[in-house]
């Protein structure tokens, strides 16, 4: 979960509640207010507006480290492979692995780690060969672990095998705009 890295923080007032960002490495989500009795009662008001006027606001703020929340090796499956990784603006990394496979295993916290180096810079995926098997013939991927590199939609370049990550970060290097 992106959030599992944050920290809540709760306070109470009767100020209105505002939305903002404190710098790039932190981001601080909108606050929520909370229930009125007589809105609770009101069939035809579900959800209170965050900016009607009166009332008592629960204020929760979610501080997290945005490198570490937000950009992670997200999942790509065969329907929406074309959206995420064809027609994407930045560089792509793709690992292809499956949960059985040990090199699999080896190789999935240095992708989490170039994800986060490269954060904004290229977008990592990974797609399980059992779970969407169309997309792994349709490359020709016979082993796994297999890293492809996609640039403006087009397959750039291979790596096979469980490679130190100096190997993958050359490859990255060779297709993140400067």
């Amino acid at each position: 979960m992106a959030l599992e890295n944050c920290l809540r923080v709760t306070t109470v007032g009767t100020a209105r509640p505002q939305c903002f960002s404190t710098s790039k490495e932190k981001l601080v989500f909108p606050t929520q207010r909370v229930f009125k009795k007589s809105l609770l009662n009101n069939s035809t008001i579900s959800y209170p507006s965050l900016y009607s006027t009166g009332g008592t606001y629960r204020k929760s703020r979610f501080i997290c480290n945005a490198s570490e929340a937000v950009n992670e090796v997200r999942v790509v499956t065969d329907s929406s492979w074309n959206n995420l990784v064809i027609a994407s603006e930045s560089p792509v990394l793709v690992e292809f692995w499956a949960p059985w496979c040990g090199p699999c295993r080896m190789i999935a916290p240095v992708i989490d780690e170039l994800a986060k180096e490269y954060a904004g810079k290229i977008a990592c995926f990974k797609i399980n060969t059992d779970d969407s098997p169309n997309i792994a013939t349709q490359y020709g991927i016979r082993s796994i672990p297999t890293v492809l590199f996609f640039k403006n939609g087009e397959k750039k370049e291979s790596i096979i095998g469980a490679v130190p990550k100096s190997t993958l970060s050359a490859t990255v290097e060779k297709y993140i705009d400067i």
